[in-house]
């Protein structure tokens, strides 16, 4: 009776799985540059985006090519001039956000504004303001206590907090100073320090 009701389960499970391959998805509308406009400005009340980002979004809306591309420039323009949509302000939120609440290193900051789509230019800017009179080794510091991590107590782990430092985008020069003020052994930093070059 059991090996029955599996058989039977597994014929309804199939079935369904071909009626859901077998719909096709719609196409999705494209939009005239007031609609488009519309559908921007919903977009950005969501969360705020970088132009990229937001292009990105409405690239799917519009017809593909030129004339696209100058329908989504005319609503970027639009959103700019009422201020709905400015990359440099963005990334010096996200910089400040992104120091105080997540306690990252300016290199981290960096790629994450490069892959949201900002200028070097914007960035570059932006970054050397925001970290200006920031101490980077108090501020990883701060991240190993939010993320409550211990003084590494064998190679192993000194490793790890290593590549976690890395990761929060600081410099190994930042990192060894704080293996070294752990009384981490010479050698193991030695050895991390050899690695990390290699693996550079």
């Amino acid at each position: 009776m059991r090996n029955t009701w599996k058989g039977s389960g597994f014929r309804v499970l199939s079935l369904k799985a071909d009626r859901m391959r077998s719909r096709t998805r719609k196409p999705t509308a494209l939009l005239d540059q007031d609609s488009l406009y519309e559908y921007a400005v919903k977009m950005l009340g969501q969360q705020m985006r970088t132009v990229a980002e937001l292009k990105r979004l409405m690239r799917r809306r519009v017809e593909a090519g030129e004339a696209g591309e100058a329908t989504m420039n005319m609503v970027v323009a639009r959103l700019t001039a009422r201020r709905y949509l400015n990359d440099a302000s963005y990334a010096q939120d996200y910089a400040k956000l992104r120091q105080e609440n997540a306690s990252f290193g300016k290199r981290r900051v960096q790629q994450d504004l490069i892959r949201k789509g900002v200028q070097a230019a914007v960035i570059g800017k932006t970054l050397d303001a925001a970290y200006e009179n920031v101490d980077e080794e108090e501020l990883a510091r701060r991240h190993l206590e939010r993320k409550r991590v211990k003084k590494p107590a064998n190679e192993k782990e000194a490793a790890r907090v290593m590549r976690m430092l890395m990761r929060a985008g600081f410099s190994s020069g930042v990192i060894f100073r704080i293996l070294k003020k752990w009384d981490v052994a010479v050698e193991v930093i030695d050895e991390l320090d050899s690695d990390e070059g290699r693996e550079g």
